[in-house]
């Protein structure tokens, strides 16, 4: 497997030279890449729960990606197989984050993005990626189930390559973070936590770990858990209590949630997402808006990962199967943090309670309040 890096140099040059092998792309197909990928697996050190149940609690930082989440590694592969068969626009409904990367894949490739999004429930912070890109923005009067039926419709006539996760190069691309963390750790996870919204990354990683442990593309290298008792890792997928469509077992009309990101009420990857938790022996669980940011929070302040409301949602699921004993102690867990903070700094600064302090320009000034809040 190549290391995704420029031999001349030693530069990552993303995630398809790295696993080029394991993706179905034309070998002459040119890869439209943001060196995505690659991002970091951080160990939490300072979760006290966490810390007396003897877990190894991961954190995929996968808003560390160019435009800040996730879907940069689906949006690779779909955008240069779009290119690669002659597309000249890209099309997706969105709640934020996929628009974004939409919009930034399609200006490198030189192509045009559609990007149909939910008015007035779309965070700033994502809006802004789109626009800045030079995206065609489509600000629809419904919810993101609403764009994207109307998506689907849409491409059936018009001359445009969709790219949302019912894009299987989309997945493709998105599996590419189990590969990345079996090879970090060594081992498979004995539990993957992940939010679940359109239900696509959850199908994905499976679909990576279930390569891994068939020893397919993997040069005769058996993987199996940190336990060793499975080849792979329980799924665990995670929703907002007022967008739960898997635990309520039907497609919810009009989900709501401060965790926009997975605000969606009927799943593209229904059925995948079924098979992979039930595949695994994992299960679906959903939590309060009040639980998320809860969660954001303690991330924040006891491990400095700054994380969007739906990336929390992971961690929040952990911790609750761990506390409940569900997550057996000494385990090793993965939850993937799906977008950066600074995605909807608009939550951020109104659960924050952080005071800013207005003092003289003087040293005795900046002295005094130091010492006062020592």
């Amino acid at each position: 497997m190549s290391t995704g890096r420029d031999m001349q140099n030693s530069r990552y040059t993303g995630l398809i030279d790295r696993y080029r092998n394991i993706l179905p792309l034309a070998e002459d197909s040119r890869a439209v890449s943001l060196c995505e990928g690659d991002t970091p697996l951080v160990l939490c050190h300072n979760i006290e729960l966490v810390n007396r149940k003897g877990i190894k609690l991961y954190l995929k930082y996968e808003g560390l990606n160019p435009t800040g989440s996730f879907k940069d590694r689906g949006m690779t592969v779909a955008v240069t197989q779009a290119v690669h068969e002659g597309s000249r626009a890209i099309l997706c409904a969105s709640t934020g984050n996929t628009s974004a990367s939409a919009a930034a894949y399609a200006a490198r490739a030189g192509i045009k993005a559609f990007v149909l999004i939910p008015e007035g429930n779309i965070a700033m912070g994502k809006l802004a990626q789109a626009m800045m890109h030079g995206a065609i923005i489509l600000q629809i009067r419904g919810n993101f189930d609403d764009g994207m039926r109307l998506v689907k419709e849409v491409a059936e006539t018009a001359p445009v390559d969709i790219v949302n996760s019912i894009n299987p190069y989309r997945l493709q691309g998105q599996k590419t973070s189990a590969y990345e963390i079996v090879e970090a750790l060594g081992c498979a996870p004995d539990f993957h936590c992940i939010p679940v919204g359109n239900a696509g990354n959850i199908s994905a990683y499976w679909m990576g770990y279930s390569e891994l442990a068939a020893d397919v593309h993997n040069q005769g290298k058996q993987v199996v858990t940190a336990s060793g008792q499975t080849s792979r890792p329980k799924m665990l997928g995670y929703q907002a209590a007022g967008a739960a469509p898997f635990i309520a077992g039907e497609p919810i009309e009009k989900p709501e949630t401060v965790a926009t990101a997975i605000r969606i009420g009927h799943p593209q990857s229904w059925d995948l997402a079924q098979g992979a938790v039930k595949e695994s022996n994992g299960w679906f669980n959903a939590f309060t808006d009040e639980e998320i940011l809860a969660t954001q929070k303690l991330l924040t302040t006891h491990e400095g990962i700054f994380c969007e409301p739906a990336s929390a949602t992971s961690v929040t699921g952990a911790l609750h199967d761990i506390e409940r004993g569900n997550v057996p102690e000494g385990s090793t867990v993965v939850c993937t943090l799906t977008g950066h903070g600074l995605k909807d700094p608009d939550i951020a600064i109104r659960q924050s309670s952080t005071e800013l302090m207005n003092i003289d320009a003087e040293l005795d000034s900046v002295r005094r309040a130091i010492l006062e809040n020592l």
